[in-house]
């Protein structure tokens, strides 16, 4: 259930709305009286394909108490953007309007993102609001900082729709099947200076890590995600740890797993490093170019505790060969491995295709499907090993 009250970042509620039906999501919009004099219940009944709910008393409603009954078919009640006005009331108790009334009785998970002037946020009565409200359970998200509708710049601005969006799939994960699970996820390539310019690396994008943080994060977990350099949004409600070369990622995935339950290592670690790097930068001057290689360590082999390993094999060739060895040289519950060369499965793109191995000799070859829809196959199984 989204609840929208009277703000200018209201335009942003419908943007939010759309976003969620594309989703899958059944969307109810209670509208404040407020919130109609900016955008007309019709846009959200458009996008929801739904009635909007706008009054306190309707006696053409299917439901005899309607602030009750939708209460209880809210499996989490969103207020966006929520003024400092709807934050009193809920601090408080008041029940003077349907959303206000519906907030009251419901035992349904409460996201709120804030958006208001700057003044109005940082008043130390709005902030004592929140902070009894977040002491009750409920969720935070936002607001960000920047210019504001009133011509000042400061933090009221409502945040951005995709944290919001990522904060309602939290709380739709508390009851997840790995709540209480601690999972350590790296992504993405690493760079290995050559001098101050230059680096090698490797065309990983970080997908194929950043869906499998976000998937386990919607499912209650509590995610550490080590990724290397790279143009992805870092996912709202995950811990994250930026590295940049192969050394800087074991030191952090080391240091990650000593208090966790399972290490998903997505990550293409360069295999090699230059030995000697460069101070300055290197000038063109020769026709060639030498550079001696050191070897990198190798993260997962080198990783011992009492959770579960699991691997990715990218390869061009031999694919399943070169994965069974690599599960069983370190020592994986699981590897996952896929074939570069394939149309749709190389690095970068949105799809993927994958075997998974197991050291009982198993195999499960999946076919072609998207990252995020491959990222829960892969966390299913890995609660399975559990």
């Amino acid at each position: 259930m989204l609840g929208v009250t009277g703000s200018i970042a209201v335009y942003k509620a419908a943007d939010l709305t759309s976003r969620l039906v594309k989703a899958g999501y059944i969307v109810d919009v209670v509208m404040t009286e407020a919130a109609q004099e900016f955008v007309q219940p019709l846009t959200f009944q458009a996008l929801t394909h739904r009635p909007v709910v706008t009054e306190m008393f309707n006696l053409h409603s299917e439901m005899a108490v309607e602030h009750i009954a939708l209460a209880e078919r809210a499996d989490v009640l969103l207020i966006a953007p929520a003024t400092a006005n709807i934050i009193a009331k809920l601090r408080y108790g008041f029940a003077d309007d349907m959303l206000s009334c519906t907030a009251l009785a419901t035992r349904a998970p409460i996201v709120i993102a804030p958006a208001m002037n700057n003044g109005m946020y940082e008043n130390p009565v709005t902030q004592e609001n929140i902070a009894v409200l977040k002491e009750r359970g409920v969720t935070f998200v936002g607001p960000g900082e920047g210019y504001l509708a009133c011509g000042t710049v400061g933090r009221g601005r409502l945040t951005e729709i995709m944290d919001i969006f990522d904060a309602v799939k939290i709380a739709l994960g508390r009851k997840g099947d790995l709540m209480g699970k601690r999972i350590v996820v790296t992504a993405g390539g690493t760079e290995e200076p050559i001098d101050p310019v230059r680096c090698i690396t490797n065309r990983s994008s970080g997908k194929m890590g950043y869906a499998l943080a976000e998937a386990a994060r919607d499912r209650g977990a509590e995610v550490h995600l080590i990724a290397g350099p790279g143009s992805l949004r870092t996912p709202y409600g995950v811990r994250f740890t930026a590295v940049r070369t192969a050394n800087d990622m074991f030191a952090a995935v080391q240091a990650a797993t000593r208090d966790c339950h399972a290490v998903l290592m997505a990550a293409a670690v360069s295999d090699y490093r230059v030995a000697e790097v460069a101070k300055q930068k290197i000038k063109k001057s020769a026709s060639s170019l030498s550079l001696e290689l050191a070897k990198n360590p190798d993260i997962l082999a080198s990783l011992t505790g009492d959770f579960i390993k699991i691997g990715f094999a990218a390869e061009s060739q031999d694919l399943l060969a070169n994965a069974q060895m690599k599960l069983q040289a370190k020592g994986l519950h699981m590897i996952v491995a896929n074939d570069i060369s394939r149309a749709g499965s190389g690095f970068g793109g949105d799809t993927n295709e994958a075997t998974l191995l197991f050291p009982d000799g198993r195999r499960e070859a999946l076919p072609l499907m998207t990252k995020e829809r491959l990222a829960h196959i892969i966390l299913d199984r890995t609660t399975d090993l559990y």
